[in-house]
């Protein structure tokens, strides 16, 4: 079965599914997997120390695959930022056609993009941040609910009123993120009025992950409750895996007054990289959404998509079409 949807026309995809970008997972291995099997990945290009081992992981990626993948450029205020015009350099040198922005005033980064040709897939948390994308002339909207790993901005507003009230009020074409893991969620997806889903941590609980088993096996065994959200407090919400250390963290929020040099020993990106490296799920501080509680395998990219597909199949002209009655069907034809 293919779903044709807005999303894999623009995009030159066979499914309405994206890997979006991910620190420390979004590589080579998976990335190529992802779009060997018909969905579209992200190479995450801050997880490369520097623009010229980006250029070189597209280029390791090329070598793994001849179907459409992108790059994510995540853009964080900072004192001391990234070279984004470097990094965005290599993007362009590279031949890259696709780019997942995400962040802080995305602006000059769309603007250098599209004078490439480049077309941009902005992410964010509201609806007023999707409509202000619009404006800005990105391609298309990757659109975030409370649910998903990783930072759900401060509105807490779930997918199931994200979503259709995005879809109100944005033209171009929307994916659908945070919670996302089956065919179940694709086709609810789609019936709120988006044109695929985005997935991060589902596509993290899979052979190609580039991550330690122990993660991938912790995850499957997590339920939807096995989730932290931490920096509340400091108005930079992120939801993680319910871990020593997020708990931790929480606890010192807790007691008020909380800055972040308070958890700053416990939420460094150094100290959680480490941990992923050791297979260390206590480690350190880790990205997990709430999907967790519909993840109960570690299939490979091409099963997990295959099987999405199919069961949305299932779904769609079984389960679905089965509920409207014969005379309905008639009243709506």
């Amino acid at each position: 079965m293919a779903i044709r949807t807005r999303f894999t026309e623009l995009f030159g995809v066979e499914h309405p599914i994206a890997q979006g970008g991910m620190q420390w997972v979004g590589k080579a291995e998976l990335v190529a997997a992802v779009a060997n099997a018909g969905a579209l990945g992200f190479i995450t290009a801050l997880t490369q120390p520097t623009p010229e081992d980006l250029a070189k992981e597209i280029q390791r990626t090329k070598d793994l695959t001849d179907k459409p993948f992108g790059v994510n450029l995540t853009i964080l205020p900072a004192i001391k930022p990234p070279p984004y015009a470097e990094y965005r350099a290599a993007i362009i040198d590279a031949g890259i056609k696709i780019v997942e922005t995400a962040g802080y005033k995305p602006q000059e980064h769309v603007d250098h993009f599209k004078e490439h040709g480049i077309k941009v897939i902005h992410k964010c948390t509201a609806v007023r941040h999707a409509a202000s994308a619009e404006r800005m002339g990105v391609d298309a909207i990757s659109i975030d609910g409370f649910e998903c790993a990783g930072h759900p901005g401060e509105d807490d507003i779930p997918g199931l009123i994200l979503i259709p009230a995005a879809a109100d009020r944005i033209k171009i074409p929307m994916l659908a993120s945070g919670g996302f893991g089956d065919a179940r969620g694709l086709v609810a997806a789609l019936a709120l009025g988006a044109d695929g889903i985005n997935m991060g941590t589902r596509f993290c609980v899979t052979q190609e992950a580039p991550i330690p088993m122990a993660f991938k096996e912790q995850m499957v065994a997590n339920d939807e409750r096995q989730t932290d959200l931490i920096f509340r407090t400091l108005h930079n919400t992120a939801r993680v895996m319910r871990n020593a250390v997020s708990q931790e963290v929480v606890s010192i929020e807790k007691a008020g007054g909380a800055k972040f040099e308070d958890v700053m020993h416990l939420v460094a990106g150094t100290r959680g990289r480490d941990a992923l490296a050791n297979g260390d799920t206590d480690g350190g501080i880790w990205s997990a959404g709430m999907i967790q509680g519909l993840i109960h395998d570690i299939p490979t990219c091409k099963e997990l998509i295959d099987r999405i597909v199919s069961e949305a199949e299932v779904l769609i002209r079984g389960r679905l079409e089965g509920m409207v009655s014969s005379s309905a069907r008639v009243a709506v034809e």
